[in-house]
Order: C-alpha cells, then sequence, then structure tokens
C-alpha cells in the first residue's frame, strides 16, 4: 500500500437518522398503501442501521445509486418526498382508445371485469388481462359500486323545480338564522335481521329473530344544526303522533319562522295534521311525489340502523329497542360530527340515463 492511501484512507459515507426519526420511517416503511413508496422509506431505513449502499440495494433488488438518491432526497427535504409517487410506467395500449371504451362503458356498464375485457377486446381489438383491465378502469375513475334503487315514478323535471323554487330559498334563509327548517320521516324498525358488511375469515351468520314486532319513530332532523327531535312508540305512526311532534317542535323553536319538510303520507297531509300546523304557525312543505333523495332524514335512518342494527342479533324485542334508543341519543353528541358530514345539504337528482349532484 502506498503511504498516499495510509495518509489518506477513503472516507467512508455516514448515514445517521435520529431515532424519533427512524420511528417514522419505519412506520412509512409498512404501513403506506403503495409498495414504492415502502421501498423508499426501507431503503433509507436500512442505511440509517449502517447497512452499505449496495447491500440494501442487493436486498431490495434495486440499484445502488437509487438508494443514495433516496437517501439524499431524504436528507434534503424529509420523508415528505419519499412519498411521492411519480412512477408512470409504461402507457397502456388503451390509452389512445380512451374516449371510445369510457363511452361504451358508462352507457351500458358491465356486470364483471371479464364483460369488460370481452366488450373492451371487441371494441378495440386490444386483449388484457383482469388486472390490465381493472387498473385502466380505476384510471377512468370506475369503481365496483353496488346498484341503488329510485322510485320508478320519480319526476326529475318536479324535482327540480321544488329544490329551485321552494326548498333551496328556505334553507338558505335558515343558513342566515331567518327561520328553522326540518325534515321530516317515519322509520319503522322491524325485530328482525339486519345483514351487513363484514371484514372477516370465514362468513358470518348473524341470528334471525322469529317475531314482527316494530318500533317506529317519528323525526324531524334541523336542516342547519342537525338537532333531533323524535316521537316513538311501537304500534302505529298517525295523525295524532305527527301532532305531537308538531307541538314538541313549537315548544322548541318558540317565535321562530318553523317549516317542516315532508312526504305525502296520508297521516302527515290531512284535515288534523294541517290545522293544528297552522294554529301553530308552522308551515307544511310537501315534497314532491316519490322524492326520498330530497328528504336528509332518510339518510339518518340507514345510519341508525349500520350503527346500532348491521350484523348484530337482539334476542329481545327490548334489547333490539334499547340499540336503538341509544342511537338516536347518540346522534346528538358522541355521533354529531359524522352527521354534519352526512346530513350536507346536497341532493341526488336523477336522470333516465345517468345521476347527477345538485348543491
Amino acid at each position: 500500500m502506498s503511504n498516499k492511501s495510509k495518509n489518506h484512507p477513503q472516507k467512508k459515507q455516514k448515514f445517521h437518522v435520529v431515532k424519533n426519526k427512524k420511528e417514522e420511517l419505519r412506520n412509512a416503511a409498512f404501513s403506506h398503501p403503495h409498495p414504492n413508496v415502502q421501498r423508499k422509506c426501507i431503503a433509507v431505513l436500512l442505511l440509517s442501521f449502517l447497512f452499505s449502499a449496495s447491500l440494501v440495494g442487493l436486498i431490495l433488488g434495486i440499484s445502488a445509486a437509487s438508494v443514495r438518491n433516496y437517501w439524499n432526497a431524504y436528507q434534503k427535504e424529509g420523508i415528505d418526498v419519499l412519498k411521492i409517487i411519480n412512477h408512470k410506467g409504461k402507457e397502456s395500449a388503451l390509452s389512445s382508445y380512451t374516449d371510445t371504451i369510457e363511452e361504451d362503458l358508462t352507457k351500458n356498464p358491465p356486470s364483471t371485469i371479464a364483460e369488460a375485457m370481452a366488450r373492451i377486446e371487441k371494441l378495440t381489438g386490444v386483449k388484457r388481462g383482469v388486472k390490465a383491465v381493472s387498473a385502466f378502469l380505476r384510471s377512468l375513475k370506475f369503481r365496483y359500486r353496488k346498484t341503488a334503487g329510485i322510485p320508478a315514478k320519480a319526476d326529475a323535471a318536479k324535482q327540480r323545480q321544488f329544490l329551485d323554487e321552494k326548498l333551496n330559498p328556505l334553507l338558505d334563509e335558515a343558513a342566515k338564522g331567518l327561520g328553522v327548517v326540518l325534515f321530516v320521516d317515519a322509520a319503522h324498525f322491524v325485530h328482525a335481521a339486519f345483514l351487513g358488511f363484514l371484514w372477516s375469515i370465514q362468513r358470518v351468520f348473524v341470528k334471525s329473530p322469529s317475531g314482527r314486532k316494530r318500533f317506529n319513530v317519528l323525526g324531524a332532523v334541523n336542516a342547519i344544526t342537525k338537532q333531533l327531535h323524535i316521537v316513538t312508540n311501537e304500534t302505529y305512526i298517525n295523525a295524532i303522533v305527527v301532532c305531537d311532534l308538531l307541538r314538541a317542535i313549537s315548544k322548541e323553536y318558540v317565535g321562530q319562522k318553523i317549516t317542516l319538510v315532508m312526504d305525502n303520507a296520508s297521516y302527515q297531509k290531512c284535515i288534523l295534521v294541517m290545522s293544528l300546523a297552522t294554529e301553530l304557525k308552522i308551515d307544511l312543505l310537501f315534497l314532491p311525489p316519490y322524492s326520498p333523495n330530497l328528504n336528509i332524514i332518510e339518510r339518518l335512518w340507514k345510519f341508525v340502523k349500520k350503527k346500532s342494527l348491521n350484523s348484530r342479533y337482539y334476542e329481545t324485542f327490548g334489547e333490539f329497542q334499547n340499540a336503538i334508543t341509544k342511537a338516536l341519543h347518540k346522534c346528538g353528541d358522541e355521533w354529531k360530527e359524522e352527521l354534519k358530514n352526512l346530513l350536507v345539504l346536497r341532493f341526488q337528482m336523477f336522470t333516465v340515463e345517468k345521476t347527477e349532484e345538485v348543491v
């Protein structure tokens, strides 16, 4: 060995990461959803434990130069730069047919990936596998969604006119504190099995009670504050029950302009209810026929079922009733923030060929 090499030994690069930053890297390395980000964080983490760039590259199947680039970027900009996903990959052979594919599948959505593969091949002559077609559809914003039912007799034109001319002006006033708007509806909870989705290794079977007892809830939810007012019974919802709700609401909002938005159920659109509403100076605004999409309290009932009933078995009707009652009470405190996001004043409008959202 020459004197020069003895006096001036080659300096080895030092990779140092403080302890709390290692924990941050470790979390990203094993919990981030994207594999490229995981690989970059693992590379930097291994370097911090004094592994050489060459060895890290060998372990991860990348070049030592890439490992050093990850390290240099991390030193300059921190962990956020490692989370940037900029790998574009090879352009799909389907890209040049994007408009044709999107138009065809939007007009007639496929029920399976296999169907999508066959139709794409017929349209373009390009044959691709399950993974490639799935990735391409996701890039076009297609998702595997459960279909939903809407009333066949719903009139989209009347619904839009109702929104523009009646409901939205009242909601604007309520937002300014110039009045109170409440959405009214009844839910009839039958003591039966409410099946739901679960993350589980094996399929879960939920017992189904044999009884047919019902717990009825007539509710009104404030459009702005999301405060819930309810009247309950175990028999039927009728005009007398609606009148009880009207009296309770009148006492709650003394001196304020009150509008109740409700459907055209006969027990609500009757002389007894309308006469009491006039006496209490409450305006009743009836929705167009077949318009559950314009009543935000419908979302609340689904929320309550999901929170308290789905995938659960209650042996007795009393336990069943208590579960619903507790859930309704939690809507006013524990779940209040969730409901604010759920009960936003946006309404789904339906047309023959597609759906659109109206603010």
